[in-house]
């Protein structure tokens, strides 16, 4: 009887270390998806704080004298207009804003070695402004972001309203 069991503990040892080794690659797995996840999270609040920080300069820096004088600096001449047409998906278009608060603000976005996002160009950031509606002025921040594994540009949009 003990001549027909030879090598079954082998065969035991050999099951036992192909299900742990399963296991540890199912591990190293999960790690690297939660690293991804954590790094596109990461891409996504600094484009969220970018987004807040032009927003928070807008209402700081807007003339509030009466409602044309807030329409003209938001939009007018030296306004924080900026490329506020949308070709396609990510692709704005339009006059460059002149303003130094909008091409600093640009400049952070798309060159600032501590606060750029990844595969952001020129034409992936735009502020739009509408000042038709009474009483309000709508302020929209696109930001565009490409990073490396992603197939198309994600965007983060921030409305706002100025009165």
């Amino acid at each position: 009887m003990k001549r027909y069991q030879q090598g079954v503990l082998l065969i035991e040892a050999l099951i036992g270390i192909l299900i742990f080794s399963i296991g540890i690659l199912a591990l190293i797995a999960m790690q690297a998806s939660a690293i991804s996840a954590q790094s596109d999270a990461q891409i996504r609040i600094e484009a969220a704080n970018l987004a807040d920080r032009l927003v928070n300069k807008i209402w700081f820096n807007v003339n509030r004298a009466n409602a044309t004088a807030t329409q003209t600096s938001l939009s007018g001449a030296g306004g924080f207009v900026h490329q506020a047409t949308e070709a396609s998906w990510c692709n704005f278009t339009g006059t460059a804003s002149t303003n130094p608060i909008v091409t600093s603000w640009v400049d952070d976005v798309t060159n600032n070695a501590a606060t750029r996002l990844p595969g952001a160009a020129a034409n992936m950031v735009s502020v739009a402004v509408d000042t038709s509606a009474a009483g309000f002025n709508k302020v929209t921040v696109s930001i565009c972001w490409k990073a490396p594994t992603d197939a198309i540009a994600r965007k983060h949009q921030v409305v706002t309203h100025i009165n």
